[in-house]
């Protein structure tokens, strides 16, 4: 698929997406318009509020069950559409005792959800959204959810928390963390002791990581594969959050295949 407007749906909670560099990047990536819109949640009605509240995810072992949400959940809901912010007071996977106490939701049945209420939907004209959902998919080969950083297709999703939480910190993150909780102490003076080794919440580095994905969800249209094997590639799909920051961070250009293929586009 080939496309001729670019339509960025900004996550203004997110301070450090530094949105006319992303615009810009996309102009220099492809010749493309490039346009910016506001949170795309911001107006829903009661009712696209209810069907957003319907896609949560409380139990990740089973596959999509659609939700029927309380009032209080509701209400929730409305306060993360109008004001996404208050995501930010919601419990993170590393506080919460259950994992069920986070706020996830299937990120393709939010994907229909947008899809229903883009208002100039049209094939050359990809619209991705960035928001700090924590947009999660099913997995058959293990009989789980998944987080997600990125949602490809058109409308596309890009989620700030899963870029944080979909890649895995490295093992000793992980067994020094147990270790602090087993005997009753947060786990602050853990992540100050690796500090810099994978991103964290309002990270200065999440806006050239957008870039990343931005790219993936652009060689998915063009292509049909959004992910390079190599990890000298910024469509490298990074299990671990060291080879994220490597190929978005580090290398932060294209292998010379993929490379090719960009360029045939211009």
């Amino acid at each position: 698929m080939k496309f001729k407007k670019i339509i960025l749906y900004d996550e203004p909670s997110i301070s450090e997406i530094n949105i006319s560099n992303l615009v810009k990047f996309l102009k220099e990536t492809l010749p493309v318009e490039v346009i910016v819109k506001d949170n795309f949640f911001k107006e829903f009605t009661s009712q696209q509020i209810q069907k957003v509240s319907e896609t949560r995810i409380f139990e990740i072992q089973n596959t999509f069950r659609r939700h029927n949400p309380s009032q209080t959940d509701l209400e929730l809901e409305e306060q993360f559409c109008k004001n996404s912010k208050i995501m930010e007071e919601t419990k993170k996977p590393e506080e919460a005792d259950s994992i069920s106490e986070v706020i996830m939701y299937d990120g393709f049945e939010i994907q229909k959800i947008i899809r229903e209420n883009l208002q100039d939907f049209e094939n050359q004209t990809l619209h991705v959204i960035l928001t700090n959902r924590f947009t999660c998919t099913y997995d058959e080969s293990d009989g789980r959810y998944h987080g997600r950083a990125v949602i490809c297709s058109n409308p596309a999703i890009i989620s700030t928390t899963g870029m944080i939480e979909a890649p895995a910190k490295s093992s000793e993150f992980y067994i020094e963390a147990m270790a602090n909780r087993a005997q009753g102490q947060d786990i602050k003076s853990v992540k100050e002791k690796h500090e810099g080794e994978f991103l964290e919440y309002h990270d200065e580095r999440l806006s050239k990581v957008i870039e990343g994905y931005l790219l993936q969800v652009i060689f998915y249209l063009l292509t049909g594969e959004s992910f390079c094997d190599y990890m000298d590639c910024r469509l490298n799909n990074s299990h671990w959050q060291r080879d994220l920051l490597y190929s978005q961070i580090e290398i932060r250009k294209l292998c010379d295949k993929h490379q090719k293929i960009l360029d045939a586009q211009i």
